[in-house]
């Protein structure tokens, strides 16, 4: 399974890269996701949190 944010749902932005002349080639924007342990429901999970969400959020960290 791809990478996600767990709580946003933001994952890898994909688009072109433009040289001068205007040729394209494929590139990929990788979201600032890092692992983090939490506990939901009384079971501690692993899952990727995206950094903005991790400041954002509330999550219950283990």
């Amino acid at each position: 399974m791809a990478k996600s944010c767990y709580v946003t749902g933001k994952k890898n932005l994909v688009g072109n890269r433009r040289s001068f002349a205007l040729n394209a080639t494929k590139r990929k924007q990788k979201a600032n996701l890092q692992k983090v342990r939490i506990e939901e429901n009384g079971e501690k999970k692993t899952v990727y949190v995206s950094a903005r969400a991790l400041k954002k959020s509330n999550l219950k960290r283990v």
